[in-house]
């Protein structure tokens, strides 16, 4: 009984780990996120999160075109990609945000 009470822990110790693994790359968090965009980004920028009591690892893409002025973003977008099932969890898109401070 005590063999079986040890496996069952032991397997549900696995699961949870599995869970918590990073099994996207980053270059492929870039492809998902580039694939929702409708623009081509000049700029990428790629960080992996962590979020929730789990620490669930997410990447976190940044896609976006810089304004002619060299004053913030003429197109910018957000995904968030879950690291383990390269699922797109999230998508922001937001065009024209260049804003001068008043």
């Amino acid at each position: 009984m005590l063999v079986v009470g040890l496996f069952a822990i032991c397997l549900a110790v696995a699961a949870s780990c599995q869970r918590h693994q990073i099994r996207i790359t980053k270059e492929t968090a870039i492809s998902t996120a580039t694939r929702q965009a409708d623009f081509r980004p000049q700029r990428t920028q790629v960080r992996l999160v962590r979020q929730g009591l789990n620490g669930r690892p997410f990447w976190a893409v940044s896609l976006s075109i810089p304004a002619a002025s060299g004053k913030g973003y003429e197109r910018v977008a957000v995904a968030r990609v879950d690291a383990n099932s390269g699922k797109l969890v999230a998508f922001t898109d937001k065009a024209d945000t260049e804003k001068d401070a008043p």
